[in-house]
C-alpha cells in the first residue's frame, strides 16, 4: 500500500463535498485551521479504539448517540447538557441489561456537515443547492445562504472546542454521579405512563444501595463520580479533517484531530473514493455505515484497507438497514467478514434506514421501527453466533416532537409542535430512555440465553 499522506484524498473521486468558489477564501481558512490545536489527544483516541475492541468482543457495549447535524444557532450549554445527561441515563440501564461496561460517544462536537440525496432541492419551482449542514452553508433558503462559505469550518471548530469543554467538565465535575443519574431515572419511571419500566429502576437502586452499604460510594470510589466520554462524527468535509489532522510524536502515526472517533457515510464508502482514502490513514477508530447496497467484495475491500492490521477496535461496522431487513442484509455481511477473519465491531444503527414522510408533511421515523430494527439486530447475531456490540441513535435530550411514537405516543399531529431539527427527526429524551430500557431487556434475554447454551 502506498505511504500516506494528509493530502492524498485529494487525487481521489469525491462526493457529497461542497465546491467552493473563492479559492483563495478556502486556502485561509485552512492554513488558519492548521495551526490551532486539535480538538482531541492521540491517547484518548487509543484508549476509545480498546474499549471499542472490548465491545467487538462482548466484553463492552457501545452507546452512540446524539444529533443528526449539529446547529449554530441552537447551540447552547443546556443543550448539551441535556443530551449528556440523557446519554448517561441510558448507559447505566444498559449497563444493568448487558452487565458489561457501557462506552459512551456522543454525536457531538463535530457533527456539523451532513450529505443529501440531491445537490438541489426545489421549493415553489425554484431550484437552489441543497443545505448540506452548519458548517458548509446556512438552512435559509436564499442564493446567498446556499453558497458554500469556507470561514463557517473556523465558527464550527469554536463550537466544537467549546462543547468538548463543557463535556470534559461534566464528564469529571461531579455532574455524573452515579446516585444523581439514577434518580433522574427514577423521576423517569416515576411517571404513569412507563411505570412499566419500574422493576428495571427498583432493581438497579437495589444494586447502588447494596455498594453503599458496602461502603463503595462516589466518595471512596473515583469511578462512581466520573465517567469517560468521547467524541464522534462523520468525516465529511475533508478539508476540515485534514486540516485538523497532526503526526502523534508518540508513536508516528497521523490522528485525525477533529474527534476521537470519525465515521464513513454510506453514500461516501467508495473503496477508491475520497473518503476512504482520508480515513484509512488516521490512528483513529473508524465507523463504516453498512446499508442494504453494500456488497460483500465491497465490504472485504473496504476492510483490508481501513483494517490492514487486523486491529481489534479499529473498525466498527454499523448497520442501518431499515426494519424487518436485517435478516436479508446482515448475513452476507456477517459471513464477509468471517471468511476474511476480520476483528470488528458490530452496531445496530435503527434511525437511517426508518425516515417516511408523515401524512403531515414532516419527515420522521416511527418509534416501532427503530425498536424492530434494534430486535432483528440482535436475532440474526444471535442466530449468526456474533456479538452485538453496540447501538447507534440519533437523539436529543431536548423535548422535540420529532419521532412518532414511543409509551408517551408522539402522533404524526403532534410533529408540528417542537419540530426544531436542521436536518433528521431526532428522538426526544423520552424516547431516548424508553428505548434504553428495551434495549436492556434484549440485552439481558441475550445474555440468558447465552448462559444456556453454554450449561447445556
Amino acid at each position: 500500500m502506498t505511504e500516506w499522506q494528509k493530502s492524498n484524498w485529494r487525487n481521489k473521486p469525491r462526493v457529497q463535498m461542497p465546491e467552493y468558489t473563492d479559492a483563495a477564501a478556502l486556502a485561509k481558512v485552512e492554513a488558519q485551521l492548521s495551526q490551532y490545536p486539535p480538538l482531541v489527544f492521540a491517547g484518548e483516541a487509543r484508549r476509545l479504539k480498546q474499549h471499542l475492541g472490548a465491545a467487538g468482543r462482548g466484553e463492552a457495549f457501545l452507546l452512540q448517540g446524539g444529533d443528526c447535524a449539529e446547529s449554530f444557532d441552537q447551540f447552547s450549554a443546556d443543550a448539551i447538557r441535556d443530551t449528556f445527561k440523557v446519554m448517561l441515563q441510558m448507559a447505566m440501564v444498559l449497563t444493568y441489561g448487558a452487565k458489561v461496561p457501557v462506552v459512551k460517544v456522543g454525536r457531538m462536537a463535530g457533527q456539523f456537515a451532513k450529505p443529501r440525496s440531491a445537490p438541489t432541492e426545489v421549493v415553489d419551482g425554484v431550484e437552489l443547492p441543497s443545505y448540506r449542514g452548519d458548517i458548509i452553508n446556512e438552512l435559509a433558503f436564499t442564493p446567498e445562504a446556499r453558497v458554500p462559505n469556507p470561514a463557517k469550518m473556523l465558527q464550527a471548530y469554536t463550537q466544537a472546542a467549546a462543547t468538548l469543554n463543557l463535556l470534559r467538565a461534566f464528564s469529571t465535575g461531579g455532574f455524573a454521579d452515579m446516585n444523581r443519574v439514577h434518580s433522574w431515572t427514577l423521576g423517569f419511571t416515576d411517571e404513569q405512563d412507563v411505570q412499566k419500566y419500574s422493576e428495571i429502576a427498583d432493581r438497579i437502586q437495589d444494586t447502588i444501595d447494596f455498594m453503599d452499604a458496602a461502603g463503595i460510594t462516589a466518595d471512596t470510589t473515583h469511578e462512581f463520580s466520573t465517567v469517560e466520554f468521547y467524541t464522534s462524527h462523520e468525516g465529511l468535509l475533508l478539508e476540515y479533517e485534514e486540516a485538523l489532522t497532526r503526526l502523534d510524536s508518540t508513536s508516528g502515526n497521523w490522528l485525525a484531530g477533529s474527534g476521537h472517533m470519525i465515521w464513513i457515510g454510506d453514500r461516501t464508502r467508495q473503496p477508491d473514493g475520497a473518503h476512504v482514502e482520508f480515513c484509512r490513514g488516521v490512528l483513529n477508530p473508524i465507523g463504516l455505515k453498512c446499508g442494504p447496497t453494500t456488497t460483500a467484495e465491497d465490504l472485504k475491500i473496504l476492510m483490508s484497507k481501513l483494517n490492514p492490521d487486523n486491529e481489534e477496535g479499529r473498525l466498527t461496522l454499523i448497520a442501518r438497514f431499515g426494519a424487518g431487513k436485517a435478516g436479508e442484509h446482515l448475513p452476507r455481511l456477517i459471513k464477509a467478514v468471517k471468511e476474511e477473519g476480520a476483528k470488528v465491531t458490530w452496531v445496530c444503527d435503527p434511525m437511517h434506514g426508518n425516515t417516511i414522510k408523515s401524512a403531515t408533511g414532516y419527515k420522521t421515523r416511527p418509534f416501532d421501527s427503530v425498536l424492530r430494527e434494534v430486535r432483528d439486530f440482535f436475532g440474526v447475531h444471535q442466530a449468526e453466533g456474533t456479538v452485538p456490540g453496540g447501538v447507534h441513535f440519533e437523539m436529543t435530550g431536548l423535548d422535540v416532537t420529532e419521532c412518532t411514537g414511543g409509551v408517551r405516543a408522539v402522533t404524526e399531529e403532534d410533529l408540528s409542535d417542537r419540530y426544531h431539527t436542521a436536518c433528521d427527526p431526532r428522538l426526544n429524551a423520552s424516547q431516548s430512555l424508553e428505548l434504553a430500557f428495551l434495549v436492556a431487556e434484549e440485552l439481558t434475554n441475550l445474555r440468558s440465553n447465552g448462559s444456556k447454551r453454554a450449561a447445556s
